[in-house]
């Protein structure tokens, strides 16, 4: 349903089964899906084809639909992109389903291309800029863009939305590049002509929840602890921004902190669980900063602030502290 372990087992401890996993690994056939199953559509929405199929096999599908309302304002507004001849550069990880299914709505309307990063927004400009071939391009992007796309037609006009849980201030950097090759292409007057503005499609709680880490990174602190899903990407980005100032710790919840002493956690560059031990520093006071992706429930981060608390035993209450205020 979401990208947090916690929440995705508590729904399977309530009978309710999963289709397929994140990467589209499935686990129920589709053939074994019919009419009289509830299918409920996740918070990343689906593609056009899956929806397709099940209508076709009469399951009904709007009633038990819970898209974001943020990822169908990119839909709507990649809808609106293709209908006016712009191609709809989505940011975002590929293998990611929301990714999949905002390019398979963009696809639907015009042409579409999926860039993972600056690196990649670089090379797609060398197509805009007609510096690199048509072999070239279906080597680089291969996977990554809609049946048909003309490189030399298509990349004249282009449009930035994204996965609305990467990292909004690289979304805008993107966007803010193509924009300055669109002016060093066709000129600052005619850029109305060759890009659109689509800065009001970014999702506003993966925003503030990012704002606010980087508010966080503003104080001094012994290190930091990010409670989400493993598999979540803006969590991740969460990790990354605070990994800049601070020793980082990423648990799906309090059951990874053994004791005062060790920690089991998730290095998501290696993707690999980790150990370690003497995480909290044999200081006093020590300063902990605790936050958590924008999927997270509040009861995960609570639990795990009663848990560090705990080996505090001289430290206030959290009533006493909700009492100040």
């Amino acid at each position: 349903m979401i990208h947090n372990q916690e929440v995705n087992a508590d729904l399977k401890s309530r009978g309710i089964k999963f289709i397929a996993d994140t990467d589209g690994t499935q686990f129920i056939p589709w053939e074994n899906i019919g009419k009289d199953d509830v299918v409920i559509i996740p918070a990343f929405g689906t593609t056009l084809e899956i929806e397709h199929f099940l209508l076709d096999k009469n399951v009904e599908v709007q009633k038990y639909n819970t898209t974001c309302p943020f990822v169908e304002k990119v839909w709507t507004r990649a809808e609106k992109l293709g209908k006016e001849n712009y191609t709809i550069i989505i940011h975002g990880k590929s293998r990611h389903e929301e990714t999949r299914a905002t390019f398979s709505h963009g696809a639907k309307n015009g042409a579409s291309v999926i860039v993972q990063d600056m690196d990649d927004a670089e090379r797609l400009a060398q197509y805009v800029m007609g510096e690199k071939s048509r072999e070239e391009f279906d080597k680089e992007f291969d996977g990554k863009f809609s049946k048909g796309l003309d490189i030399e037609k298509d990349l004249k006009r282009v449009g930035v939305v994204n996965q609305t849980t990467m990292l909004a201030t690289e979304t805008q950097a993107i966007a803010d590049f193509f924009k300055q090759t669109m002016i060093k292409k066709y000129g600052e007057s005619n850029l109305k002509d060759h890009f659109a503005d689509t800065r009001d499609t970014l999702c506003y709680a993966t925003n503030d929840n990012q704002d606010s880490t980087y508010e966080l990174l503003r104080t001094e602190a012994d290190l930091a602890i990010v409670v989400g899903g493993y598999n979540s990407s803006n969590t991740s980005h969460i990790v990354e921004l605070c990994e800049r100032n601070f020793p980082t710790y990423f648990i799906n919840s309090e059951s990874e902190i053994k004791s005062s002493q060790e920690i089991h956690h998730f290095n998501y560059h290696t993707k690999e669980k980790k150990s370690n031990l003497n995480f909290l520093p044999d200081k006093k006071p020590v300063k902990i900063v605790l936050t958590s992706g924008a999927s997270c429930p509040d009861t995960l981060v609570d639990r795990v602030l009663l848990k560090l608390l705990g080996y505090f035993p001289n430290s206030k209450t959290v009533e006493e502290i909700i009492s100040a205020f």
